[in-house]
């Protein structure tokens, strides 16, 4: 006998709505930057960054958007890594019950081991699903430019941020970054969307095959035509 997992459905629907938060709140962030951050930051600079009297009215409608945005962006992210773990562990369950949450955490947790182990975790639930032959090349690809992309968008954060922020920016967040996290977004979603596919495809095909256990919502029985109940007397 077997008992069946249904496949995280809503669990992948929240990674779409966070990762798409995500990216127009960067996309937000970039265009104040772009129409507004260097000439906030020069007069932050010029201000010694604590501007007082009529020079801190000038300023603070401006600091107050971009501290909002900023916050918005963190809590997105924030967000999208919550509810993509979320649908890693149970794709993980859905595929074998007895698998443990751990192994997810410290694959992206532990330095350098999340460079390359939750690309590999991602891999393993898709060889899990039991997929059609012929499908190989196709999901490492997709796989493939997704860590990718996602890799690039992190040392762009990680290596050149920090370099643009110091010739006078606010954060040093443009038009690149927001095309690689666009594309990390758009590819990530990708790769959640084909698993959940296979697996609502696996799920119905294991319900179909003997011996499989389903749960029902228990009804009272139905008494056939003519039928007395018990303890009633005509």
């Amino acid at each position: 006998m077997r008992y069946t997992q249904a496949p995280p459905t809503r669990a992948a629907s929240a990674v779409y709505v966070t990762l798409a938060a995500q990216v127009l709140s960067l996309g937000a962030l970039v265009i104040f930057e772009h129409s507004r951050g260097r000439h906030l930051a020069a007069q932050l600079a010029a201000f010694g960054g604590r501007p007082q009297g009529a020079d801190a009215e000038a300023v603070v409608g401006a600091v107050t958007v971009f501290a909002v945005l900023m916050m918005l962006v963190a809590g997105t992210s924030i967000a999208a890594a919550a509810a993509y773990v979320t649908w890693l562990v149970r794709a993980r369950q859905a595929n074998d019950r007895s698998a443990a949450s751990g192994p997810v955490a410290a694959a992206w947790l532990i330095p350098f081991v999340n460079l390359v182990a939750p690309a590999v975790l991602v891999d393993e639930v898709w060889r899990g699903t039991r997929p059609p032959a012929g499908q190989r090349a196709r999901w490492l690809g997709l796989l493939a430019g997704w860590w990718l992309s996602w890799l690039t968008t992190l040392a762009l954060i990680m290596i050149r941020l920090p370099l643009d922020s110091s010739e006078g920016d606010l954060t040093g967040v443009g038009v690149l970054e927001l095309g690689c996290s666009g594309v990390a977004a758009l590819l990530c979603a990708a790769t959640v969307r084909e698993l959940t596919r296979l697996q609502c495809d696996s799920h119905s095909a294991r319900a179909e095959e003997p011996g499989t256990i389903h749960t029902f919502a228990s009804q009272p029985p139905h008494p056939t035509p003519g039928s007395t109940p018990i303890g009633r007397t005509g």
